[in-house]
């Protein structure tokens, strides 16, 4: 088998089975396992899959810039949002990350809804600005501009702060081996932070999210009270969180 006829068998297994074992495709193959791993490390080089320990998993389409990830499932981050907005209790502190889902979040808070926001987003701010009876707060730093977020020590000062009821927290992979991860390092960082000021922390799926993967842990499972998700409940991702625990809140 050719070395491009390989890289286009990978990539068809990938998305058929949602994980590559590189010792079983290697075996499959009649190939040594140096030979698909070279290959899973191109192919990630390239952005078409996420390597992980002993094989790889999809890359997520959120990983993508702040703009194109505006037109990216919609719909989905909408069911996410709504189920969000249902948990928010009257009279709390909450805070609110940055993405798209987030702001989907911002717009749909029910109009009659008294609680305070706190939020690294200028988009969300703004976009809660426009609530009636909602308190807004907004945490400033160095804006992390892939993702239009506040970041940096500044942010993590600011946040130390803040004691809130719940935190709304946006990943680009939800997958029960890889964990929940993000793109950016520091990204990932700022997360970690804001999740430590929050009694409840909930993170936000949107159905893309599950079963992909990216290069940077966010926070582990049993730090989060669920994941609010509109993925089918017979996902096998799911199920297996599920089986060990983990609150799956469906959207």
């Amino acid at each position: 088998m050719l070395a491009a006829e390989r890289r286009d068998y990978l990539l068809e297994r990938l998305q058929r089975d949602g994980t590559i074992v590189a010792k079983q495709i290697a075996a499959e193959l009649g190939l040594a396992d140096d030979s698909i791993r070279k290959d899973l490390r191109e192919l990630a080089a390239e952005g078409l899959l996420q390597r992980v320990y002993g094989g790889a998993l999809p890359v997520s389409p959120a990983l993508a810039d702040y703009a194109t990830r505006q037109s990216i499932a919609p719909e989905s981050k909408q069911r996410v949002a709504r189920a969000a907005a249902a948990l928010i209790r009257e009279g709390s502190t909450v805070l609110i990350d940055g993405g798209s889902t987030a702001l989907a979040l911002a717009h749909v808070l029910p109009p009659s809804l008294r609680a305070t926001t706190v939020t690294h987003s200028p988009t969300v701010a703004a976009a809660l600005a426009q609530h009636p009876s909602v308190d807004v707060i907004m945490l400033g730093g160095r804006i992390f501009k892939h993702s239009v977020v506040a970041s940096g020590a500044a942010l993590v000062e600011a946040a130390s702060r803040v004691r809130a009821d719940q935190f709304f927290v946006g990943v680009t992979g939800v997958h029960d081996e890889a964990g929940l991860t993000t793109g950016d390092l520091d990204e990932a960082a700022v997360k970690r932070a804001l999740a430590d000021r929050a009694a409840d922390v909930y993170v936000l799926a949107s159905r893309e999210k599950v079963g992909a993967a990216s290069a940077f842990d966010v926070l582990s499972f049993d730090q989060i009270a669920g994941v609010i998700t509109d993925a089918e409940p017979e996902h096998p991702v799911l199920q297996r969180l599920a089986r060990r625990g983990v609150a799956i809140i469906p959207a």
